[in-house]
């Protein structure tokens, strides 16, 4: 039966990035660095090959799949869009060290982030929106798939979705990289779970 690869890429770097804030909604574009950063991992390394895309509709995950796979057309899904940081949205964690509740949230304590998004709708929508994608990437028979997204919703899918299970905290991807599942249709239909098999991009082997 065939198999199903989806590549799961986070966003280039912003000035956000660069600078530590929380970014979820706010809708920066890539900086100067992070573009070049991009180059640069097209040029050292391998993307993989793809016939279907999909994107978060931010625009930082746009541009990155315009500099990555040049003129191709994403399906922009809003279930894929990063999570609201509410009050803490724009600031780093420096000027939050003294906030009561962004301490209770660094440790646990605290689930949903004032005035952002409540956890439980966060993964319900990402999680929808990554379920309702397979189903479609399978009935249209796609067997590579790039989905562009940001680093929180990348964590979450691999949480909820990859083998072998791991927490949120051991699926964190740099800008621009990320990791490839494996859709398995008999498996996928039992249980909805994929294998984890490879980092993205992949960087080849150099002869010595």
């Amino acid at each position: 039966m065939k198999n199903y690869k989806i590549h799961l890429i986070r966003h280039g770097m912003t000035e956000a990035n660069e600078k530590g804030w929380y970014l979820g909604t706010t809708d920066l574009p890539l900086s100067p660095a992070g573009l070049r950063d991009l180059l640069d991992k097209k040029q050292e390394a391998l993307y993989p090959e793809a016939t279907r895309f999909y994107a978060s509709p931010l625009s930082r995950c746009r541009q990155t799949l315009e500099v990555l796979y040049p003129g191709c057309e994403p399906t922009l899904l809003s279930g894929l869009a990063e999570c609201d940081f509410g009050v803490w949205e724009g600031k780093s964690a420096a000027e939050l060290q003294n906030d009561e509740e962004f301490q209770r949230w660094i440790r646990g304590e605290l689930t949903d982030i004032p005035g952002g998004e409540v956890m439980e709708i966060f993964q319900k929508r990402v999680m929808a929106a990554f379920e309702s994608l397979v189903e479609e990437v399978m009935r249209n028979g796609d067997s590579d798939t790039v989905v562009c997204t940001h680093g929180g919703v990348i964590m979450l899918i691999m949480a909820a979705y990859a083998l072998p299970r791991a927490d949120m905290s051991a699926w964190g991807a740099e800008s621009g990289c990320g990791f490839t599942l494996r859709v398995t249709p008999t498996l996928w239909m039992r249980e909805p779970v994929a294998e984890a098999i490879d980092y993205v991009p992949l960087v080849p082997v150099k002869d010595n």
